[in-house]
Order: structure tokens, then C-alpha cells, then sequence
């Protein structure tokens, strides 16, 4: 059975092929799977760790589409519901001279109802969560009532089965038309989170602070917190003890999916030892080192998921950059 449960979005990225233009100047785009826990997933599959994936996705191409991805790359997908009345979704997406994207706009219109709205709260495969270690979580299902209800009862299964939830903020304001509701739905998820990972923003956005000690305090259940800060470095408290990773340097092609790469990769390498072992401070170095690398490496090509690494790239990249 997958030691690991990722539940939230699955969707196609369209990306600018384009750099450096406005969405209307765009003359062409690159289809690329995506939605960030099913980046998770498949990031995790990557790496070694065994993973299953709970999601909606339309009855059309696109949504055939993915499921043929999350096979091939070996994810289960007991977990995944397909819905015949709605399509998946797709955005569309900018990216600067630096690779930097921005959420330009979805596809559809106003009326458009996307599959990932509709996650069935009865049809989650509860079986799933009798042997898995992690749930993992985003915060972009909780703008649907519907997805919302099937978070909630995951985080209920995930309680009685002592399954550890990990949640990455995953702000994307384009998502919410309530951002009052928005904080309170999520400050109510963060209340069943072991880990946390958000970016600065978030931190500041949730907490008006960026410290993951201070966030730690804030909400003192918390196992660990990370803060991450793109090209810059990564802040965490791991272990009770606060520290931080400077970023790797490298020539970015496309951000996207970044930050998902690398927490799948810091899930991957948590999941080797007993949680205790956080305690040592080389080791919590060493788990944050890898998730840095494998985010570095998922940014010097296109999309989400095929830029993901493997465990040999990772480590690879690692020894490279300890000999300079």
C-alpha cells in the first residue's frame, strides 16, 4: 500500500512559450500536466516513495490525459474520480526573463464548472489510509464546498488511522473569490497539520511573520514548518531548532512546480527514518539540502512534472555542488 496520500488538484498548465510577454501578446503555448499534488505525486513516484493520488478530472481528453500520466509514472489512482458533466481544468500561464510564472487566467468562462470543484467526499477510498504514514494537502480545494467536504473527511480518516498531514498553503488568489473566507478555511486546516510549508508571502499573508519558529509558536501542534523564499534560501524548524539553506544557484527555464518538486522530495527523504531523527540537526540540513536540490532541478525545463528529478539526479546534482 502507498506510505503517501496526495489529495487536491489535477489540471493542464499551458505555458507561455514565450518569455518576458503579457498574456495577450502571447503567440503560443506548451500543454503541460500538472496541479500541484498531483506534481507531489508524481515528484514522490519519481524519487521512490509509493504514492497514490485522490483527485476529480472531466470525462474529456484532458482528463484522460493525466490519468494516462499518473500510470506512467506510477502513482495510484484508486483514489482518482472522474466526473461526466464537468471538464478539466486548464490554466494558463506567463513566465519572465528569469522564468518566474505568473497565473494568468483559466480556460473556459464564467460558467465553466471544473471537475476539481466536485471531489467526492464518499468516494474516497478509505482503505487507502489504513497503511499510509502522510496525507498530503493544498489549500485550493477549500475554495469549493463540495472538495472541501472530501478534505474534511480525509483529515478525519488521516486522524483515525494516525496518518501525519502535511500541508503546502499553495496561495493562488485567482482561485478564491473570498479572501476573508479564504484565511479562515485555511487557518482551519492549519489546526490539523503536522508539517507546514509556505513561502514567505504566505507566511506574512497567514501569520504577519516569515520566522518558522515564530510560526511554530503560533500554532505550537506543528512537527515542523518550512519557509520558503525562491531563489534566496529556505528558513525551517525541524527538530525544535530553527535554521536555514541558502538556495542553489542556477539558470531557471520555468518556476512552475518548483516548490512542489521540492516537497515531495523533502517528503520522500522524512519518510526513510523515524520523524525523532528531525531532532539531529546534520540530518535535518541533510533533508532540506535534497528538497532544495530537486526544486533547483526542476527548474531548468518546461513544466511540472517532466522536470522533476529522480533520486540519482538528485544526489548527483548534490555531489557536483559539493565539489566546487
Amino acid at each position: 500500500m502507498p506510505k503517501v496520500i496526495c489529495l487536491g488538484e489535477i489540471l493542464i498548465d499551458r505555458i507561455a512559450e514565450q518569455v518576458g510577454v503579457d498574456y495577450d501578446r502571447v503567440e503560443s503555448w506548451q500543454s503541460c500536466p500538472g496541479g500541484a499534488l498531483a506534481n507531489v505525486a508524481c515528484g514522490l513516484a519519481k524519487l521512490g516513495t509509493s504514492v497514490s493520488f485522490i483527485g476529480c478530472v472531466g470525462q474529456d481528453p484532458e482528463g484522460e490525459q493525466l490519468i494516462q500520466l499518473l500510470s506512467k509514472e506510477g502513482v495510484n489512482t484508486t483514489g482518482l474520480q472522474v466526473h461526466p458533466e464537468s471538464v478539466t481544468r486548464q490554466i494558463y500561464v506567463t513566465r519572465d526573463e528569469k522564468g518566474d510564472r505568473t497565473f494568468a487566467k483559466f480556460s473556459g468562462d464564467d460558467t465553466t464548472v471544473f471537475a476539481d470543484t466536485l471531489m467526492s467526499a464518499e468516494h474516497l477510498p478509505a482503505h487507502l489510509f489504513a497503511d499510509a504514514d502522510f496525507l498530503v494537502l493544498g489549500t485550493l480545494g477549500l475554495a469549493s464546498p463540495q472538495t472541501s467536504r472530501a478534505i474534511g473527511r480525509a483529515l478525519k480518516l488521516a486522524e483515525d488511522n494516525f496518518v501525519r498531514v502535511i500541508v503546502d498553503v499553495n496561495w493562488r488568489p485567482m482561485f478564491w473569490s473570498n479572501f476573508d473566507q479564504a484565511a479562515k478555511l485555511i487557518r482551519v486546516l492549519l489546526g490539523y497539520t503536522d508539517f507546514l510549508k509556505l513561502t514567505t508571502e504566505e507566511a506574512y499573508f497567514l501569520f504577519r511573520a516569515t520566522s518558522p519558529a515564530a510560526i511554530a509558536q503560533a500554532l505550537n501542534h506543528l512537527e515542523g514548518v518550512i519557509v520558503t523564499d525562491g531563489a534566496k534560501e529556505c528558513r525551517y524548524y525541524l527538530g525544535e531548532r530553527q535554521s536555514k539553506r541558502n538556495a542553489f544557484p542556477i539558470d531557471a527555464v520555468d518556476t512552475t512546480g518548483a516548490g512542489d518538486a521540492f516537497l515531495a522530495a523533502f517528503i520522500h527523504k522524512i519518510s526513510q527514518k523515524p520523524l525523532a531523527e528531525l531532532s539531529k540537526p546534520e540530518y535535518a540540513h541533510d533533508v532540506i539540502s535534497y528538497a532544495c536540490a530537486a526544486g533547483a532541478i526542476a527548474t531548468t525545463s518546461m513544466g511540472a512534472i517532466e522536470a522533476q528529478p529522480t533520486d540519482a539526479q538528485v544526489r548527483d546534482f548534490l555531489a557536483k555542488m559539493n565539489d566546487q
